[in-house]
């Protein structure tokens, strides 16, 4: 039977360190993946973050298994540092609410298929007039204009349209996708990066701008190099599985317990550290691997050698000796040797942080580390609607006998926050 990993509790930032972003409010219409993990590094730096959902069941993220506390695992790890507002935006009295947030507000974050907003008279143009400092960002399929505007998106499908996908997998077998939602993803952090450099350009000008990214591009951009080099040869990218098609050893290892290493000497230098460690200066010295263009043009004889001496050795000795002389290498880790291994626990990557509904819940921790002004401490993902009559109440001053009015209307969520 399968249990949850005990996590330590979060050690808090500094008491009165400032943040980042302090001061900035983002309203946040989007949902799945991208949207959400924008606007939440924004909140990791201090923002407040309104995530305004459907009051009929909210972000679809919602309901993704595992489920803790009636919340699916994924929508918590994209949704901390949030506060949840559930509005029926069919409901005039919720529009109007989402206008008077977004007249208060720096930005506004939305990944809706095109003409949703516009629907809800929230579209950019209005928006503008409206408040003219505002920085509207829009994560699409492929764009807001033009013969691709109505395109749905998905991570998926984003790598297969954009060639993504093709360049993965071995050369012998199919094309895969990425694991994770590798587009989804970046596309978020593309789309933070985009707002902060409009932020950063309305303390000049004092105006907002549109902001788009859409994620067929951020997957044309994810192919690196490999969509230059087409463009000089015309020769197109082969699949090539865990090994390189500019140097050699590079790939996956096994050793003599069933574990395996990944391998990448990309250059003499490091060649030599290999033959090094592996006590085989005869390697450096055999006239098919001296140089890097000989490795190469004998990467199946060399690959022969290595797997022979790899599988002599556990994959902690073998990477004892690896690391000892400076060769780069990793043990393939499985996700839960990666969480329980020492490396994360050294970053303090991992802790738990309390939820109302679940009690605690893991929290993966930011990436980002800021000397002045870290990130701010934790708060789990919220049940839906948990914060819409403080919201309401605090920042656009609606009394408690107009917000229950607007609950009995169907323009807020129905469940109250206790």
């Amino acid at each position: 039977m399968h249990r949850p990993v005990e996590l330590p509790p979060y050690s808090p930032r500094p008491q009165r360190a400032p943040t980042a972003l302090g001061g900035l409010r983002v309203i946040d219409f989007s949902h799945f993946v991208a949207g959400p993990l924008c606007t939440m590094m924004l909140g990791d730096l201090g923002a407040d973050i309104i995530k305004i959902e459907n009051s009929a069941h909210g972000d679809d993220m919602r309901e993704n298994d595992p489920q803790i506390g009636g919340i699916g695992g994924p929508f918590f790890w994209g949704n901390r540092n949030k506060r949840s507002v559930a509005l029926n935006l069919r409901i005039a009295e919720a529009q109007a609410a989402a206008l008077e947030l977004i007249a208060r507000a720096d930005v506004v974050v939305e990944n809706f298929s095109a003409g949703v907003m516009e629907k809800f008279g929230l579209g950019h143009e209005s928006l503008a007039k409206m408040n003219p400092r505002l920085v509207y960002c829009a994560v699409s399929a492929a764009g807001r204009q033009g013969i691709l505007a109505g395109r749905l998106g998905f991570d998926p499908i984003a790598q297969a349209e954009s060639g993504f996908m093709s360049i993965n997998g071995h050369p012998n077998g199919p094309a895969v996708i990425a694991g994770t939602p590798f587009i989804d993803i970046t596309s978020g952090m593309m789309a933070c990066n985009a707002i902060l450099a409009a932020l950063y350009e309305r303390e000049r000008s004092g105006e907002g701008q549109y902001v788009e990214v859409a994620m067929l591009d951020q997957a044309i951009l994810m192919l690196s190099f490999k969509a230059t080099n087409y463009l000089i040869t015309g020769i197109e990218p082969e699949r090539i599985g865990n090994s390189s098609a500019a140097s050699a050893p590079v790939g996956v290892y096994r050793t003599r317990d069933g574990g395996s290493i990944y391998l990448a000497c990309a250059s003499d230098r490091t060649f030599k550290r290999l033959a090094d460690a592996l006590g085989r200066a005869d390697l450096v010295a055999d006239r098919r691997f001296t140089r890097a263009a000989e490795r190469l043009a004998n990467r199946a004889a060399l690959d022969v050698i290595l797997s022979e001496t790899f599988e002599q050795e556990k994959r902690d000795a073998m990477m004892e000796k690896l690391r000892a002389t400076g060769v780069p290498a990793a043990p393939v880790l499985s996700v839960a040797e990666a969480l329980s291994g020492p490396d994360v626990g050294a970053r303090g990557l991992l802790s738990s942080i309390p939820h109302p509904t679940a009690g605690a819940v893991p929290n993966i921790a930011s990436p980002i580390r800021m000397s002045r002004t870290p990130v701010v401490d934790p708060i789990a993902a919220p049940p839906l609607g948990y914060h819409t009559d403080e919201v309401l109440r605090d920042i656009l001053g609606y009394d408690q006998d107009h917000i229950a009015a607007m609950r009995r209307n169907g323009a807020l969520h129905a469940e109250m926050r206790e």
